[in-house]
């Protein structure tokens, strides 16, 4: 009688082993599709907020700290402080801009590769050797015009910006 609890112990053990796997199994995928779906919300609805319209946009532009230097930015590649990479919360990633000093004159062309600035007011953040380039690195930040010639679309294609016939 012994012997026969014992196998019949064993078999319950192997079929509610059985059936646990199962159900979680059966869990599994929905609960990675509800993942997706919750991941994808966020990007599709800041990739909503996109501006790709090509219009010029004013605001304070400020550069990147020495602490970010090296740090990845939004593309995936290392901040230099000695390129032309610039970050906006609202234009693509890819999109070619010129932006201008409104207290001075100057001006350069950026590639937008991060996202922020994460603070006030503040529409760009550029690069030391551009915030040199732009005159903005005595005060820390300064009012600026980021005009648009390259903006990457949703689609794959580029539009030209505004400032693709000032060129």
């Amino acid at each position: 009688m012994e012997g026969q609890l014992r196998k019949l112990r064993t078999l319950l053990l192997l079929t509610l082993s059985c059936w646990m796997t199962l159900a979680f199994a059966a869990r599994e995928p929905a609960s990675a599709e509800a993942t997706q779906a919750t991941q994808a919300a966020p990007k599709a609805a800041s990739q909503a907020a996109l501006d790709r319209t090509g219009k010029t946009r004013k605001g304070k532009a400020s550069y990147y700290g020495h602490k970010f230097y090296k740090k990845k930015m939004a593309d995936g590649t290392p901040m230099n402080p000695q390129s032309n990479a610039a970050a906006s919360k609202t234009l693509p990633l890819g999109t070619k801009a010129r932006v201008t000093n409104l207290e001075n004159g100057s001006s350069e062309v950026v590639e937008i590769r991060d996202r922020g600035p994460y603070v006030g007011d503040r529409i760009v953040d550029v690069s030391p050797k551009t915030a040199d380039k732009l005159g903005l690195k005595k005060d820390g930040t300064a009012p600026v015009a980021v005009t648009p010639t390259e903006v990457p679309q949703a689609d794959g294609s580029v539009k030209p910006g505004a400032a693709a016939s000032k060129r």
